[in-house]
This record gives structure tokens, C-alpha cells and sequence, in this order.
């Protein structure tokens, strides 16, 4: 049976960064890829106008097409600044969403990244998606986002532990040529967020599991029912 997915990010372009591979694969499974957002992604920077938003919003409109899936809500909360929100709030806005959906499959961030809106986006998914009985999920997966989880090692708390890996040697280039279209994004090598360095953890990813290119995901919680 063909399944319904739903990415939960805190900024368009994480879906792209953390499973722009998977968003592919599950496309080829014949699987419907849903996304939503929570912030603009830019608004906290310096020197940011309204046509940076602008231009955000349509390269993640232009991803969209481009990898194949469709955005639920691009919602506008204050950018770096989620922590302020309550995650009830949040959690709310992801039930209504789960209602309407009904996905099969979770992806969302990693609860030790260092950005402070994937901490609140994982916790209020989370509180969405508990285990109630006419919850019918079956999994959340728990992505990598690089400058983000690379940037969140926590001493004494625990890191980002891929346990699922996804071969992308068919998807990757795609992948690349998506997060170009995000173009105010990607950085210079050698930052995590930069294209080789991307591509370099796509490789490393792989080298794990005897691949030569991988996404890498933990699965948080999988439900398995008769």
C-alpha cells in the first residue's frame, strides 16, 4: 500500500538538506511526500529585507516541484526565535495537520541539534504524534541537518545515532541540484552547509554501511501493528 509522508522542518530548505535523497525514493515507492514549515528561515538575519523572504519562499516553492512533493503550510513564526513560542501551540498546529494527512511516516530534526527551533519543531512533533490509540503512524525518523546536528554535540546527552540508511547513489545528484535553487543557503567550503561538504557527508554516510553515497536517519519510534 502506497504511504503518505509528512516532513515537519523549522526553515524550506531542512526538508532538502535532511532527506532531499529520502523525499525521492519514497516518490519512487509511489509514496504522496507532504511538508510543512515554521519560519521563514531568514528573518533574524542582519540587513534582511521582505525580498529575501520573498526569495526564500519561492525557491522552496521551486524545490517543491522540483523533488516532487507538496508543502502543507509554510507558516511565518519568528525565525531563530521558536523558543519563545509554547510547543502546545506548535504541537496543535502539527495535530491538525496529522488529522488532515494521516501520515504513515515522520520525518523531522534531531533533538540534539544546535538550532534552537529544530529543538522546539522535534519536541512539538513529538507531543503531536504520542501513541494515543487512534494514532495510526507507523514511524518517526529523525534527520541530519548539516550546521545544525554536526553543530550540536552535547556532552553527556545523546548525539545523532543513525540506525537506517538510505542508499542514494541514484538521488543524490538531485538532491544537490535542489539545494542549489536555495542558493543564499549554501556556503563556502569547507562549512558543513557547503555543496562538497554536503556531498562529503553523503559519502562518509555511506563509507558506514559499505555505500558509496547515504542519507542517514534515526528512527525515534516504530510502531509495529497486527
Amino acid at each position: 500500500m502506497n504511504k503518505k509522508i509528512l516532513i515537519i522542518v523549522a526553515h524550506t530548505d531542512d526538508e532538502t538538506l535532511g532527506c532531499g535523497s529520502a523525499i525521492q525514493w519514497h516518490n519512487k515507492q509511489k509514496d504522496k511526500v507532504f511538508a510543512i514549515s515554521f519560519t521563514n528561515g531568514v528573518s533574524s538575519r542582519i540587513n534582511i529585507n521582505k525580498s529575501n523572504i520573498k526569495s526564500r519562499l519561492l525557491a522552496s516553492t521551486q524545490v517543491s516541484k522540483y523533488l516532487k512533493f507538496n508543502w502543507v503550510e509554510r507558516y511565518n513564526f519568528p525565525d531563530n526565535e521558536l523558543d519563545k513560542i509554547s510547543t502546545l501551540e506548535i504541537a496543535k498546529i502539527i495535530e491538525n495537520i496529522k488529522k488532515r494527512i494521516k501520515p504513515n511516516i515522520i520525518y523531522t530534526h534531531h533533538y540534539s541539534d544546535l538550532n534552537v527551533d529544530h529543538q522546539k519543531i522535534f519536541n512539538a512533533t513529538i507531543a503531536a504524534f504520542r501513541p494515543l490509540k487512534v494514532s495510526k503512524f507507523e514511524e518517526i525518523r529523525l534527520m541530519e541537518v548539516p550546521s545544525a546536528t554536526d553543530y550540536g554535540q552535547k556532552k553527556n546527552q545523546s548525539n545523532f545515532v543513525p540506525n537506517v540508511f538510505l542508499d542514494s547513489k541514484k538521488f543524490y545528484k538531485k538532491k544537490i541540484e535542489a539545494l542549489k535553487l536555495y542558493k543564499n543557503e549554501i556556503k563556502k567550503y569547507p562549512n558543513s552547509r557547503s555543496i562538497q561538504g554536503i556531498i562529503n557527508l553523503m559519502k562518509y554516510r555511506g563509507n558506514q554501511v559499505g555505500l558509496g553515497y547515504a542519507e542517514a536517519f534515526e528512527i525515534f519510534k516504530k510502531i509495529i501493528r497486527k
